[in-house]
């Protein structure tokens, strides 16, 4: 049956669906503290709902007696003291510290590093990208930026400092933040148990370009990580077709290796990320843009348009066949 006044609710309720629903997405996803994926995210996820319980549990009996007393003579209400002092004195007293307890003992264990990692990742923030660094024992630091990848199961410390200001090192679904200082190195240990791809987002003011210095975490199979790792100290491939010969050369002539490194080729330098293995990454230019062809070609050319103020100057002097070349064998280094 129809009538006027639900009509009326419907159309004040439409407008509030898209938020309604922004609302609900939030509650998932790959940068979500509520989609817990490692051991430090369950324990942080399951804190949190003993907090909003015992919140919502709190205000409940709370409004209760408050309407109680506000709607009963006082003559009535026999043991008034009793009542303030149990309800306002020690219940809180003894639900605070009980709480307080706990979170000390959640520190404590979120803090402990496990006595033998199955390796070490050192983790440097810089305005606005990320330098990643692989230490497996028995074998040559591993290079990377923007994305680390991690095997489900095995405990992984991570290592992080900062190279210019402070930022914070946060994803959500591993686990907690923590801050990147320069001169200092925090210790983070980590398990990541659900394979997936995760993102990370740098949670401490950082200059202009704050908000677009995120990057991935990628966890793996144990053995697919295994195989991973071995791929990535092999040399790039030569390239396969003359138009990614042409976008070598052009990479190198256009002195690109002054600031990246290519494995197995001759660009050695340090400043700006490894590019090794860009093609393989989910994005580009510290989660900014999804890694593509054209968007690459978009980054070269433009990266002061796109993200000002980074350190990477704008190559917009290049054709556009020169360019897509370069974005294409940039691409295919996977």
């Amino acid at each position: 049956m129809d009538w006027p006044g639900r009509r009326m609710a419907g159309k004040r309720l439409r407008p509030a669906l898209p938020a309604a629903v922004l609302v609900l997405a939030g509650c998932e996803g790959r940068q979500s503290a509520l989609d817990a994926a490692g051991v430090s995210a369950q324990e942080i996820l399951a804190t949190s709902w003993i907090l909003f319980i015992g919140g919502a549990a709190i205000f409940l009996v709370v409004m209760a007696l408050a309407l109680y007393a506000a709607f009963v003579r006082p003559e009535r209400f026999p043991g008034r003291s009793a009542w303030v002092i149990g309800g306002g004195i020690l219940f809180p007293v003894i639900t605070l510290t009980a709480l307080q307890i706990h979170e000390f003992a959640l520190a404590r264990r979120l803090a402990t590093l496990a006595p033998e990692p199955a390796f070490v990742v050192e983790v440097t923030g810089l305005m606005w990208w990320w330098d990643v660094r692989y230490l497996v024992p028995g074998q040559e630091p591993l290079r990377a930026a923007n994305e680390i990848v991690l095997p489900a199961g095995r405990p992984v410390e991570l290592r992080v400092a900062s190279a210019d200001v402070i930022h914070s090192f946060w994803v959500p679904s591993i686990a907690g933040k923590m801050d990147m200082i320069p001169g200092h190195v925090n210790r983070l240990p980590v398990v990541a148990q659900r394979p997936g791809l995760y993102r990370g987002q740098c949670a401490e003011y950082c200059g202009a370009q704050h908000a677009l210095m995120a990057f991935d975490v990628r966890v793996l199979p144990a053995d697919e990580f295994d195989a991973w790792m071995a791929a990535q100290r092999r040399p790039v491939p030569e390239p396969a077709t003359p138009e990614l010969a042409r976008g070598r050369d052009a990479f190198f002539a256009l002195g690109c290796q002054s600031c990246h490194a290519v494995r197995g080729t001759e660009a050695e330098a340090m400043t700006g990320p490894d590019l090794s293995r860009i093609g393989a990454r989910a994005s580009l230019a510290a989660g900014t843009l999804p890694t593509r062809v054209e968007t690459i070609a978009a980054w070269i050319g433009g990266s002061q348009h796109i993200k000002p103020e980074n350190r990477m100057p704008s190559f917009d002097v290049t054709d556009g066949e020169t360019l897509n070349a370069m974005a294409a064998w940039l691409e295919s280094l996977k």
